[in-house]
């Protein structure tokens, strides 16, 4: 019954990991100006430093996107972990550039990368703990 429970716990934090994958790359994607953002990227007032926000996204889905093919060519995802972390101190970055340019920055920015950032950080340490229980055998 344990045994059922914690397969149904990994099953979850992956298919979070990935819907939190998707929400990442689609948030970047849906940044280009024109698009239907998830963000609200107030143009006629701030000019190009609002801009230079919807680029950060549009880097940041494609950075995603190269990292995710890495991992699956390598089978290895301990490395989301470190990815998790980056993007929960994304929120700090973004209020400091908000801050220092007088940019306002749209309110879900700290929510989506905390969300993102912290299913990053479980799926990773989930991986982790697979691949130390492979390499960890009863005999030793």
């Amino acid at each position: 019954m344990a045994y059922k429970g914690i397969q149904g716990i990994k099953f979850l934090i992956e298919i979070n990991f990935y819907i939190s994958v998707i929400l990442l790359i689609a948030g970047g994607i849906f940044s280009v100006p024109g698009s239907n953002s998830i963000f609200e990227f107030n143009e006629d007032l701030y000019g190009a430093l609002d801009n230079n926000l919807r680029m950060i996204m549009i880097y940041l889905a494609i950075t995603e996107m190269v990292i995710l093919v890495y991992c699956f060519c390598r089978k290895n995802f301990q490395i989301m972990t470190i990815i998790g972390f980056f993007l929960i101190l994304m929120i700090g970055s973004m209020e400091f550039y908000g801050e220092i340019n007088t940019v306002e920055i749209d309110e879900n920015f700290p929510l989506f990368f905390l969300y993102t950032g912290l299913s990053h950080i479980l799926f990773g340490a989930m991986a982790s703990i697979k691949k130390n229980s492979i390499h960890t055998s009863p005999d030793q």
